[in-house]
């Protein structure tokens, strides 16, 4: 497998009926990622972060953001399609505004490093995977601190999703390399 470029799906030079198709079909997973949740205060663990990062790397890092902003779009719209089924303009003035703008920068860097190779192996996929969750976790933390003060944001907004953010990467790593191979059989 090349390391010039490992995206599976290979969107960017797809027809627009197609792309507009991934952004849909990539909303409905962010939503269902969201739905699977480990109620926690002030910031639920769910699968988001698994799936933030996955769209990123197999849609690249300008369709991945435009899907993250499209699903955000509709939470802010009142849709159900954050965590625990929520939506609605307050989330994104709340405790997780910070981690929901995260989520946009993750996906877009995801999908820079993806395009240059860095999901290509388990571990450099993993690492990149895990930069992404970082990268949410810091930009949800600075917001969070705000609030209310930057240890107790780092105790309940950082250190409790640290062990979950490691498992997600790894399986999100793996998923891309399944993801590789099964297109290349489809081939």
């Amino acid at each position: 497998m090349s390391t010039a470029s490992f995206i599976p799906l290979k969107l960017s030079g797809q027809p627009l009926v197609l792309k507009i198709t991934a952004i849909m079909l990539g909303t409905v997973f962010l939503a269902a990622s969201s739905w699977i949740e480990v109620p926690m205060v002030p910031v639920p663990m769910t699968m988001q972060t698994f799936a933030v990062t996955l769209v990123g790397a197999l849609y690249g890092w300008r369709l991945g953001a435009i899907t993250v902003l499209a699903w955000l779009a509709q939470g802010m719209m009142g849709f159900p399609v954050l965590a625990g089924g929520a939506g609605g303009l307050a989330h994104f003035a709340g405790p997780t505004a910070g981690y929901l703008a995260g989520f946009v920068v993750a996906a877009a860097m995801v999908g820079f490093l993806a395009e240059r190779g860095w999901t290509a192996g388990v571990v450099r996929g993993s690492l990149t995977m895990l930069l992404g969750n970082i990268l949410i976790l810091a930009v949800g933390w600075v917001w969070l601190a705000a609030m209310i003060g930057a240890e107790s944001a780092l105790i309940h907004g950082v250190t409790p999703f640290l062990l979950g953010g490691l498992l997600k990467s790894l399986l999100a790593s793996l998923t891309v390399l399944a993801a590789g191979r099964a297109s290349l059989f489809l081939r």
